[in-house]
């Protein structure tokens, strides 16, 4: 499509009625979860996924006109870096260096949504009762449990800051044994030994429920001129300028958390314009080459959101139900599903020739794009052609619904009360 894929658009497009195209969305009972837990089991079975995939755990958020849409408020949107009104959803994307795509979602509800207040307005966009206030870490780790419950393989969970420097959720991790990659702020404080815990005897000559921590924490910025560390440059990847490389450098490091010591690795990632610190529970055995090619999946996760926004149109989506969300979620993760499959199956048809390799003097080929696969679509099943009557059809059609829109506003604004005008 050309124009913007809304509901409207879509049915004119399509000759469906814009209201069927609205019930399917909004109100048929058709289970999102059904669809998305389907695609999950063909990507499990899937060869490409059975080494190496990773689960990389981030937001994305969606500008909104009002506060009308299920989730929507005032609200941190990274996109545009400042709090707007917006609706966030908390995205699990599972990569390889050939293909990345959704395999989860879940809609953040802000917690002013399940006030006393607002129940009426829940029951209008169809928030389930069942639902209650829950972070965004609190979501992931939700997600992260429900993939792992129904056997899709990986190796590591990848996630931004948000998420690294959440303790409950790495512990959650590391107790499930879930090896994980978390950013974290560069103030963050950590101990370079491990510190004393002393419990001193109340007046009541019992141990104090609170201990008191000896040892000097530093802020993990402070560790980049550390003279124990050992910087390795490391290739991650081919990229459209050539390799992409970046200097890598770990230690252990120990923190205290609910009064326990808890050691783990900082690993840090220096690139040209920027210092990336990270938590990881990976084992003393691994590798640093190991940690900094997992690390660096994060990067496929970002193209998921941006394949869902710029490719998919989930930023065109325009509904006010929770699920209408769900299934647009599902029919999101079907589609780069359907994008991924088609890429790996282009991968196994078609080997990159060594001699157009050296012809290009290039060491790797581009895979197929999502623009690609959307020409192969419209080759395969091309959208219909209007007749002239069918187009005038469509415009009386179109009209008639802005009439009735119109007559809709006057009738509410006639209703309402001089308090709530």
């Amino acid at each position: 499509m050309e124009t913007k894929r809304n509901m409207s658009n879509i049915g004119r497009k399509t000759n469906v009625s814009g209201q069927n195209v609205q019930h399917f969305m909004s109100n048929s009972p058709w289970s999102g979860w059904g669809l998305i837990a389907g695609v999950r089991e063909e990507i499990k079975a899937h060869p490409e996924f059975q080494n190496g995939a990773m689960l990389v755990l981030d937001e994305s958020a969606d500008e909104k006109a009002g506060p009308h849409s299920a989730g929507a408020g005032r609200q941190h949107n990274g996109r545009l870096g400042k709090i707007d009104m917006s609706q966030v959803g908390v995205f699990l994307s599972l990569v390889t260096p050939q293909v990345n795509t959704w395999v989860d979602g879940e809609l953040f509800i802000p917690a002013h949504w399940f006030e006393e207040a607002h129940t009426a307005r829940r029951q209008k966009v169809g928030i389930p009762e069942e639902r209650c206030f829950q972070t965004k870490p609190e979501l992931g780790w939700h997600m992260i449990q429900r993939v792992q419950a129904q056997g899709v393989p990986f190796e590591a969970v990848v996630m931004d800051d948000l998420y690294g420097r959440n303790t409950v959720l790495r512990q959650r991790l590391d107790q499930a044994g879930i090896e994980y990659y978390g950013d974290i702020p560069a103030n963050t404080l950590v101990y370079l030994e491990p510190p004393q815990l002393q419990y001193p005897l109340t007046k009541r000559g019992k141990p104090s429920k609170n201990p008191v921590i000896g040892g000097k924490r530093c802020e993990v910025q402070e560790l980049l001129q550390h003279p124990d560390l050992a910087w390795q440059t490391i290739t991650l990847r081919p990229n459209e300028r050539g390799l992409l490389r970046a200097k890598f450098a770990r230690r252990r490091v120990w923190l205290v958390i609910d009064h326990r010591l808890h050691e783990e690795w900082l690993l840090i990632r220096k690139d040209a314009n920027r210092v990336t610190y990270i938590f990881s529970n990976a084992s003393q055995q691994t590798s640093l080459d190991t940690m900094a090619w997992r690390k660096s999946h994060r990067y496929f996760g970002e193209r998921s959101n941006q394949d869902a926004k710029g490719e998919f149109g989930w930023d065109e989506f325009q509904a006010m139900k929770y699920l209408a969300w769900q299934h647009q979620l599902a029919l999101t993760i079907l589609a780069g599903w359907f994008v991924a499959e088609t890429r790996l199956d282009w991968i196994n048809r078609h080997h990159q020739d060594p001699d157009l390799l050296s012809q290009l003097e290039v060491d790797v080929l581009p895979q197929l794009s999502v623009g690609n696969v959307r020409e192969l679509l419209r080759a395969a099943l091309p959208l219909p052609q209007l007749s002239a009557q069918q187009a005038a059809d469509l415009v009386v059609s179109h009209l008639l619904n802005r009439t009735r829109s119109r007559k809709s506003r006057l009738r509410r604004a006639k209703n309402k009360t001089p308090t709530e005008m």
